[in-house]
């Protein structure tokens, strides 16, 4: 059984400087008391891994507007006006990653690949510094494997021994940031006893999640 944890708790485990994926899709699937947690904190200069960064306010977006970030490699900031603000002044480092390429290169560092190899990128700025390869007549970038120090995910309900269900497409990139993490924290919107989720609906195993937050009371 694993004991849930105050959000608080959660964000005194990640120093200054951590790199963190984050679940989510602009705000959706996101696991939002922790992302408070770490602005209540004044984490910083922390790398950020995520699909975007959501806007203003919202989500992600928090902890960009908090100054809390260093670097972000993510898919799209189209939507967050200070995220392209604080890129143009140079106080944030953006990578910007293909969305398939980026959740491939998770997947990649949650089983142990040594790398992804994909068309995508070819002859623009992203093929820049990176090999290519040439395999049956046709050329692939290869890209590297990609892992953090935290995973922060959000899902529907957990039950005590951190097996996970998600909401639809509420799941986004949660399952496979939760494969790709030294250690994996778990948002869920219920906490129900162990048999309450069905086998065939555990999208991620409690082998993967080291911590639960704690229901609101």
């Amino acid at each position: 059984m694993k004991k849930p944890l105050s959000p608080k708790a959660v964000a005194d485990l990640v120093p200054d400087g951590a790199r963190v994926m984050i679940g989510g899709f602009m705000g959706v699937g996101t696991p939002n008391k922790i992302i408070d947690a770490l602005v209540v904190a004044g984490k910083k200069d922390l790398t950020l891994i995520a699909n975007d960064t959501a806007l203003p306010g919202r989500g992600i977006g928090k902890l960009v507007s908090a100054g809390a970030l260093r670097r972000a490699v993510v898919s799209h900031i189209g939507l967050n006006p200070e995220t392209q603000r604080q890129m143009n002044a140079g106080i944030l480092e953006v990578e910007l990653v293909p969305q398939g390429t980026l959740i491939e290169c998770i997947r990649a560092g949650g089983v142990g690949l040594g790398a992804v190899v994909t068309p995508t990128g070819l002859g623009t700025v992203l093929e820049e510094g990176k090999q290519v390869l040439e395999i049956d007549g046709k050329k692939f970038l290869v890209e590297k494997p990609i892992r953090a120090d935290f995973a922060f995910i959000a899902a529907r309900q957990a039950d005590y021994l951190g097996n996970l269900e998600y909401s639809l497409t509420a799941q986004n990139f949660n399952p496979t940031m939760a494969m790709a993490a030294d250690t994996v924290v778990a948002e869920p919107e219920h906490i129900v006893p162990v048999g309450a989720i069905p086998p065939d609906a555990v999208r991620t195993p409690a082998s993967l999640v080291d911590h639960l937050i704690e229901r609101s009371t």
